[in-house]
């Protein structure tokens, strides 16, 4: 994902090996684990992954928002349509 939302991929191949380095200190498992919630945040960096690593929110499950919840409504909030 990181290569394909470059408009060049050779930017993103440093970030890339960046990442697979850190396997080298957390593990595997656990880099796997951080990538997939990078990926579930919109947080594909490098500085993110390692954050989600350092702070271990890969192994903390992550808070999901079911589809049942309401919107929030506040009157802070001003919409699409104030945009436009």
């Amino acid at each position: 994902l990181i290569l394909d939302e470059r408009s060049h991929p050779e930017q993103g191949f440093r970030a890339c090996l960046g990442i697979l380095r850190l396997a080298g200190s957390y593990g595997r498992g656990r880099l796997d684990a951080a990538a997939a919630r990078a990926i579930d945040i919109g947080a594909r960096t490098y500085g993110s992954v390692k954050s989600i690593l350092a702070n271990n929110l890969d192994r903390r499950p992550a808070h999901q928002r079911s589809a049942d919840d309401a919107p929030i409504l506040h009157a802070n909030i001003r919409g699409p349509r104030y945009y436009n």
